[in-house]
This record gives structure tokens, sequence and C-alpha cells, in this order.
């Protein structure tokens, strides 16, 4: 046992040691003697001497104490969890295993703490905190369940619920198709970068405007119907954005003579005309009853239907204004122009509240997150090529990625957090990705020239995509139900967030 000795051992301990190997007669505490073994495997039952630990000779091969201590302040228990094997019918990627494995390590913790059943879907019990499970009388786990079986003589100190939770399949996550499910003629649909032609409602029907004419196609029926035709005996005009209320019963148009039309379109008639800009209008956004719109002129003009007047100008631009979109609470409207400028505007100010320089190419790509109050995203144009994500609510940019490509339109997933791009010069491409990390999800190609235009279904599971090819592209990219519902249902019962 000349092995074992330590500095300052107990010598009651060591004669203890000694009588279990067959020394039994107790003998005097030697010398110490240099051996390569380090640490004691065995642990005293009296308490260990007091010793000073000096910290200055760590890398030396003196040992500093009889205890051992893991360290786990910097283990990523999360992702240690999620890249462990679990049942699969096909591998995941890393940060998929990862963000999966943060949920069920979620839902063990549900479980395990709160006594969560995730069978039923509801704690157990709201009852006081109970006694720790070593010490606690569980009931005899159902007959019928293989796994509680299995696990109801177990020496695991987690319960046969959290072993089921833990061996219960999990769904493989969604593959998105690669090519369109249907493609549509669009002649005369115009490639140009600072027009808005495409608009889907809430009631399914799409429209787009084609030259001078708009056209509705209900995605439910497959039908297509003539809206209007700018072209006259006396006036020639052609559409340059169109945008439908959040009832889809009114579709504004813009004209390139600098006009703002409110259609009907179940009479299939003009019910009113708004005139100011002087250019053409391509760019509009709704807010309840109040339509904005952003012209060639610089302006901005900010109209409530209900009453006669003007209720906002807001001129501060130095070209074109390409792209406008008010936030999910309708109280910020974010408008990108020609200028590489992009700026969030307020209903109680005549002045931007927040300006932005950072792109340095036209700024039309605008879309805010419904998932994340106040976050915005804005894509820059063939000299710039960069996706930027901003706070508004502290006035600060969060992130920055570049596509190697001109972004023409941007579009959160109602669902999850993930975005869609479209892109022009030189790739002409659409491009999911997942934020925050940003990570390319996939790439679908099909259009040949610049995809310019992009709609997103009233159910947020399909897009529409225009190109200078004269042609609509649908594509399947987002799920209907949230993320969290995509996994297996077992594992999704209660958050501790």
């Amino acid at each position: 046992l000349d092995h074992l000795r330590t500095e300052h051992m107990d010598p009651h301990y060591e004669s203890l040691l000694r009588r279990q190997a067959g020394h039994c007669s107790p003998v005097k505490s030697s010398p110490v003697r240099n051996s390569p073994r380090k640490s004691l495997l065995l642990a005293s039952p009296h308490k260990s001497p007091a010793r000073r630990l000096d910290f200055s000779s760590r890398g030396s091969d003196t040992p500093s104490g009889d205890r051992y201590i893991p360290s786990r302040a910097t283990s990523n228990l999360d992702a240690a969890f999620g890249l462990q094997n679990t049942p699969s019918k096909r591998s995941l990627s890393n940060e998929e295993n990862v963000n999966d494995g943060k949920n069920n390590y979620e839902q063990l913790l549900n479980n395990e703490l709160l006594r969560f059943s995730p069978a039923k879907k509801r704690p157990v019990s709201c009852a006081a905190p109970e006694s720790p499970r070593g010490f606690q009388f569980q009931a005899s786990p159902k007959r019928g369940s293989p796994v509680a079986r299995r696990y109801s003589h177990s020496a695991s100190p987690l319960s046969a619920a959290s072993h089921e939770l833990l061996q219960s399949p999990r769904r493989a996550p969604r593959k998105i198709p690669t090519v369109p499910y249907k493609i549509l003629d669009a002649p005369e649909l115009q490639d140009d970068f600072y027009l808005n032609l495409l608009d889907w409602s809430s009631t399914n029907v799409l429209a787009v405007g084609l030259g001078p004419t708009v056209y509705l196609w209900n995605a439910s029926t497959g039908q297509v119907a003539k809206l209007c035709d700018l072209n006259s005996d006396n006036h020639q005009d052609h559409v340059t954005s169109v945008s439908w209320n959040e009832q889809g019963n009114a579709l504004a148009i813009g004209t390139h003579g600098g006009a703002v039309q409110i259609w009907d379109p179940e009479e299939r008639k003009n019910v009113r005309t708004l005139t100011g800009h002087l250019q053409r209008v391509g760019s509009l956004a709704w807010n309840g009853d109040g339509l904005t719109s952003g012209s060639r002129d610089h302006n901005i003009w900010h109209r409530d239907l209900r009453s006669p007047g003007v209720v906002r100008h807001w001129e501060a631009h130095t070209q074109e204004v390409c792209g406008i979109r008010w936030s999910p609470d309708h109280q910020y409207l974010a408008s990108g122009g020609n200028d590489n400028k992009l700026m969030i505007w307020s209903l109680s100010s005549d002045r931007p509240v927040q300006r932005y320089s950072d792109h340095v190419a036209a700024v039309k790509a605008i879309s805010w997150s419904p998932h994340q109050h106040g976050l915005l995203a804005s894509g820059g144009g063939t000299a710039d090529r960069t996706i930027r994500f901003y706070n508004v609510l502290t006035a600060q940019m969060l992130s920055v990625v570049n596509t190697g490509s001109q972004v023409c339109n941007l579009a959160w997933s109602r669902t999850s957090n993930k975005l869609v791009s479209t892109h022009g010069y030189s790739q002409h491409h659409i491009v999911i990705w997942r934020y925050p990390a940003m990570t390319e999800l996939v790439r679908l190609h099909g259009h040949s020239t610049r995809v310019l235009y992009l709609a997103m279904s009233p159910d947020g599971e399909s897009i529409v995509t225009g190109a200078g090819d004269e042609t609509l592209r649908f594509w399947n990219v987002f799920s209907k139900v949230s993320s969290r519902q995509e996994m297996s249902s077992i594992l999704t019962n209660i958050s501790l967030r």
C-alpha cells in the first residue's frame, strides 16, 4: 500500500487500509515515497486534514488535494445533449441536431423537475416541492408500456416517462422542394428593379401588373380575371405597383403618371383616385384604413381613405423611393430609396426618427420580422449585395451578411425564424435563410433573369416570384405550422422560457 501513501495521511486510516490488504499488525507511518500515481480512488471515511492549496504550482506534478471537483463552466450541455445518438430515419445537420437537442433537453427538464406528463400534456401536480426522487414513493408504471417495464427497476435517476420521451422518434426535418410546383406565363412583366408589380391577398387572390393591365388570379379556383386597363382613347399609362389591403377587398394601383387608384375587385370598378405625386408611384403600403405611397419625386404620402385630406407628407429621400413597409404593430414605416438610405418614420413626426446609411446601393428589399418586435431586415442593390438587420427600438444594426448578389426582395416566414430573399445580378436565384445564424437552407434556381418580384400566400406556406423572363413561379418553401409543432407530439409540451 505504499503507492497509496500521500503527504499527511491519517495514521488510523492507513492502518485500516493495511488490515484490509492482509497486514493485520498496525504499522507506523513511513516516509513519503515518490510515486507516479497522482490521486486516490478510494474516499476516506474520515475528515481530510486541512491543506494549504498552492495555486501557483498548477503546472507541477504535486497534487493539491484529495477531492476532484469537475468544472462545467465552459461546457455546452445543450449542445452535448443534442449530439447524442437518438433514433432517426435520416441524419440531421449539426445545427438542426443541436436545436432539436435543446428542445429535447427542455422537455426532459420539464418532466424531471416540474413532474410534467408528456402523455397528458399537463403538469401532474401543482403542490409543494416533493422529496428527492431517491426517497419518494412512485406508483407502479403501466404494464402496457414496454419502456416502463424495462425501466421500472432501473438504477437510472430518470423516470420511465423520461426514458419514453428520449426514445420517442423525432420527425425528420422538412425538405424544401427545389422546383416550382406551378409556372404561369406573364407577358409584358417589366424588368424594372424599382417597381412592385406582384401582391397576394388574404382572400387567396394574386394581383399582377402587366403593362397597362392588372390581372387577378384566384389561387383556389385557378381562374384568371382582368381587373382594369389603364390605356384609353385619350390617356396612355401603365402599372408601376399593386398592393392589397389587409381584408383583401380593395386593391391599390400605382401608375406611371403619379396617380394612385383604389379598385373594388368584386365590382371591378375604380372607387377612388388619389393624386399629388408628380412622377411614377413605385411602392405602396397599407396601414389599416390608411395608404402610403412612395414615388420617383422623392416624396412619401400617407392618406386616410376615410377622409379626403393628406395625413402625412414626408420628404427626406433625395432620389426615388423604391420600397416602403409598415411594421406589424402599425407604428413605424420603413422606407428605402435609390439614395442608398434606409429611414424609419412615425405618424407622430414629420421627420424621420431614424436614418441608416450603411448600404452602398439602392434599398428596395425591406421586411419587418413578425416574431421579434422592432426587428427590421433590409437588402441592398448590385453594388451592395448585403442583408442588414436592425433593432429600431435601440437604433442599432445587429448583423450583416454578404449574399454575393443584388438583393431584390425580402420576406419573413410567418411561422418560423426563416427568411426568403430574391436576387438579381448576377445569380438570379432565391435563397431560404435561417435567422439569426443566417445559414443557407436551400437555393432555388429557375428564373433566367433578375428575380424582381415576390409575394407570399395568405397561409404563409408558398411564395410566388416574378422576373424579367416573363414568368411567375410558385414555390413551396415554408411550413404552415410553427417549428416547435413540427417536432414529435410527445416532445411539444411546454417551454421553460
